[in-house]
């Protein structure tokens, strides 16, 4: 079921209580011929500000890229510089959900969520493009693992939490949000290299 019927549904439930059609503050009122239905209203209100709530995306919304492509970078990317390519992924899965226009609420963005200051660190101008996206969180995960001599553990919890606050602590940092996020990641690279173990 998607937002429109849910809605509709729930303004049906409002005026059978009721008594009254459901009005909202801002929408106009529904004509009684029933041409301006909720739903109808909230698509159009929805539309109007880039928001499509029949889940067929905006005209103008990016697609979303085609799993082949995403593992095309992450295969070139992890020869590259000589990382997992099942990790990459993971890193990707857990971070972006393979969205490359993914944006976090302290705004990290695209695949594998780059914070603005780290891309510009790694030559990435525009994190939401994926081949630069997926190049920069490749080299960066790569320094990590140098960084704490190969153990993905650290190098996960680094990825999350930065390299400061794993050191601070001598390894993974007591944030539940590091630990569960470590936990995930392992889970995903466990799954991607098809043997169970990390």
């Amino acid at each position: 079921m998607d937002i429109s019927s849910e809605l509709s549904a729930v303004a049906t439930r409002i005026e059978q209580i009721t008594g009254a059609p459901a009005q909202l503050p801002g929408l106009p009122q529904q004509a009684a011929d029933g041409a301006g239905s909720f739903a109808s209203m909230l698509q159009s209100q929805m539309a109007a500000q880039g928001s499509d709530p029949s889940g067929q995306g905006a005209p103008d919304a990016p697609a979303m890229l085609p799993p082949a492509q995403i593992d095309a970078l992450v295969s070139d990317n992890a020869q590259s510089q000589n990382v997992d390519p099942a990790l990459i992924k993971a890193i990707i899965a857990n971070e972006s959900g393979f969205n490359a226009h993914a944006t976090s609420n302290v705004g990290a963005q695209g695949l594998m969520q780059l914070m603005p200051g780290t891309a510009a660190g790694l030559g990435v101008t525009d994190a939401y493009d994926p081949a630069q996206n997926v190049a920069g969180g490749t080299k960066y995960i790569k320094g990590l693992l140098d960084h704490f001599n190969g153990d993905v553990r650290l190098a996960v919890a680094a990825y999350n939490a930065g390299p400061g606050a794993v050191e601070k602590y001598g390894g993974v940092p007591p944030y539940a949000e590091t630990q569960n996020y470590v936990q995930n990641v392992l889970s995903s690279y466990a799954k991607y290299r098809g043997n169970g173990t990390p």
